[in-house]
């Protein structure tokens, strides 16, 4: 049978969501590429993106509600049916998954008494697995509402949920505090996050990220090598190839990693020695860029 037409928003609501949308498409040349944000801005208002919402986004846009739906539809970020205060994201892909986050993630499940995308009675947490946060040199990683909690256990999780349940403080580890699905709708439609001291508490990538990054760039580090070269033994008191031995525990941070400045001849890893251009480019010699962005 059709659905009956999506009932309108209250009107005082209404009224909001026309300026805030009116703010939204000013930032476009074509009002159409506007409808991601304004999906997060109606998801912000219910807490999930509603019939009343594309609706709202296709008479504004001028789109058709097919076109908007199928927007909706598509990315993962936008929810179909109401969420929890809290968006409870384990990630479950590969690195995160042999990590510990398959414990995680089947763990919360039987404690929380739901299911994949499925909500607490009390509305508080909603939990799904995740393909990748983008985290893995914090591996297992959970997210609450797009917040980081790095290195997590079964047991701390646990915990991290039973706080949120219970209305106590939780502090992510990195990155501006935590606050509501809603609030964070709103944010990722583009409006600035007023609480103080948010913007300031944003966090960045973390030491095993950036010493990649440094490696990839040719910069010196310091002392202690990371690997042993690929075509020898360690020298003693070093880790074994493929053997950090900075590498936190699950339920600590980890300390910045500490790698030896190599000569020319000798090499952290084979995949990090400058390696022959292929004789198709030989314009573009292998080889650790000078700057950034050189």
């Amino acid at each position: 049978m059709p659905q009956l037409p999506a009932p309108a928003y209250p009107a005082d609501v209404r009224a909001r969501l026309d300026a805030d949308a009116k703010e939204v498409i000013a930032r476009y040349p074509g009002s159409r590429s506007a409808l991601l944000p304004l999906l997060h801005l109606v998801q912000s208002e219910e807490g999930y993106v509603s019939r009343t919402g594309m609706a709202f986004c296709a008479e504004t846009l001028d789109l058709t509600t097919a076109e908007v739906t199928a927007v909706a539809t598509f990315y993962s970020m936008y929810r179909r049916k109401p969420s929890g205060d809290y968006q409870v994201g384990v990630c479950t892909n590969t690195l995160c998954a042999v990590m510990g986050g398959d414990a995680i993630f089947d763990t919360l499940k039987e404690h929380l008494g739901v299911g994949n995308n499925e909500t607490t009675d009390d509305g508080k947490v909603t939990l799904e697995h995740i393909e990748c946060n983008a985290a893995c040199d914090f591996a297992p990683v959970v997210m609450v509402n797009w917040e980081f909690f790095d290195n997590q256990t079964p047991e701390s999780a646990t915990r991290l949920v039973d706080d949120l349940i219970a209305g106590r403080t939780v502090e992510p580890t990195r990155g501006a505090p935590l606050c509501s699905y809603k609030e964070t709708a709103r944010i990722l439609a583009g409006f600035p996050d007023e609480r103080p001291g948010a913007v300031e508490a944003t966090g960045g990538a973390g030491p095993a990220s950036l010493v990649g990054l440094k490696l990839a760039k040719g910069e010196a580090l310091s002392k202690t090598r990371v690997v042993a070269p690929r075509d020898g033994q360690p020298k003693d008191g070093q880790p074994k190839d493929g053997q950090r031995e900075d590498a936190p525990s699950h339920d600590a941070q980890p300390h910045d990693a500490q790698v030896h400045d190599p000569s020319p001849t000798e090499r952290l890893s084979s995949h990090d020695a400058p390696q022959q251009t292929s004789a198709s480019d030989p314009e573009f010699p292998a080889g650790p860029a000078a700057e950034e962005g050189e």
